[in-house]
């Protein structure tokens, strides 16, 4: 019972989970990418093709350019991108991890329903741009962690920034992260520094608002056909207006309302155990506050929830203690801090927060490991 107690440690519970994860992405992304689903595999090919300069169209542009060279398949050319940023993202966030100590506290993020463990409750919520943004982070905070951000790196990431914005707009919401986890790594307000990372995205986001045209100027369906992509809803059939489909659901809307502030007090109880927590605790609620154009123009609001916490949790892997031979165990002292950690995850994995609908829900992993595959034996027999 000793040797089980000391194999059960929070990093192989972070590593498995992590791995999980990726597995679990590319299984989904690849399904939702055969079946030409316009949401996911269609926001890939938004194109300048159609009308010309538009938001996100950037993408589009490309793997037209790489099936003319090679011949292959959009949805194929798309996955192969997929794979790498995904690849890269959990394959760089690991290798940050194994060099430090993380927690039961720690491990607790990951857990939550916005965490990690969001995408097993949110099959849909796989393949998305944002995943991109995701894996610049995760090498940014590497360079930081391991003191090799050198002034040609840190042009090469305020490059990559640029290029994201062209793929997908929300890189501006989410770039103060950036600023953030200079400002742990070096304790001082650099704003000359900082003003890289802000122009990068400001001037496509310039760009893209007063000269940027429609998704769909008219011809897109008609282009990917001949492409032989063939798309029956999603982005491009999208012509509806949000802020009123919000206000016609608000029963639902107002439900992110309980996920929220679970996830405010989850994230203000590991702040509580940090060094200069009041001070990250402002920062952090300004990042959330740059957000919030985000929930009045679009639907997804447990996306960009999501989001948010993913970005917390590769930034706070940057002031977690460096790895020693000592590992956590999952069951070790049974204080307070950690009862309350494992009550935070028992009820993460207990509840559920869909990107766009209903803002909470008992229908999490729990839920959908043990009770959903025992209804559907029910129905069956």
């Amino acid at each position: 019972m000793k040797k089980i107690k000391n194999f059960f440690t929070v990093r192989l519970l972070i590593n498995l989970l992590i791995l999980a994860t990726a597995v679990f992405a590319l299984i989904l992304t690849y399904i939702h990418n055969q079946n030409s689903d316009g949401y996911i595999l269609g926001d890939w090919l938004i194109n300048y093709q159609d009308g010309g300069f538009k938001r996100r169209g950037l993408s589009g542009s490309l793997f037209f350019l790489i099936q003319d060279f090679t011949g292959l398949k959009l949805n194929l050319a798309v996955y192969f991108f997929q794979v790498n940023i995904i690849c890269g993202f959990f394959y760089t966030y690991f290798k940050i991890i194994k060099s430090k100590k993380p927690d039961l506290l720690y491990l607790s993020l990951l857990l939550s329903s916005i965490g990690f463990i969001g995408i097993f409750n949110c099959v849909d919520y796989v393949g998305k741009k944002e995943m991109i943004v995701f894996f610049i982070f995760t090498v940014f905070i590497k360079y930081l962690n391991d003191n090799q951000l050198t002034k040609t790196k840190e042009y090469l990431i305020c490059f990559a920034l640029l290029i994201a914005m062209f793929f997908h707009e929300i890189t501006f919401f989410f770039t103060p992260y950036f600023l953030i986890g200079l400002y742990l790594k070096t304790g001082k307000f650099e704003f000359k520094r900082y003003l890289k990372y802000i122009l990068v995205t400001i001037i496509p986001a310039f760009l893209i608002f007063f000269f940027g045209k429609e998704i769909n100027e008219g011809h897109s369906i008609e282009i990917l056909k001949q492409r032989g992509v063939i798309l029956t809803d999603g982005i491009f059939f999208w012509d509806f207006n949000e802020r009123k489909y919000i206000a016609d659901h608000f029963a639902d809307y107002r439900l992110y309302a309980i996920s929220f502030l679970i996830s405010l007090i989850h994230v203000a109880f590991y702040l509580k155990y940090q060094n200069g927590r009041k001070l990250l605790s402002i920062v952090l609620l300004l990042a959330f506050l740059f957000s919030l154009p985000l929930f009045y123009l679009a639907i997804d609001w447990g996306r960009w929830l999501y989001i948010h916490l993913i970005f917390m949790i590769i930034l706070f892997s940057l002031s977690l203690p460096k790895r020693s031979e000592d590992e956590v165990l999952v069951f070790s002292d049974f204080n307070s801090k950690n009862i309350i950690t494992l009550l935070f995850i028992l009820f993460s994995l207990m509840y559920r927060v869909e990107m766009s609908g209903r803002g909470f829900t008992w229908e999490g992993f729990i839920y959908r490991v043990f009770i959903s595959p025992i209804e559907l034996l029910n129905k069956m027999v």
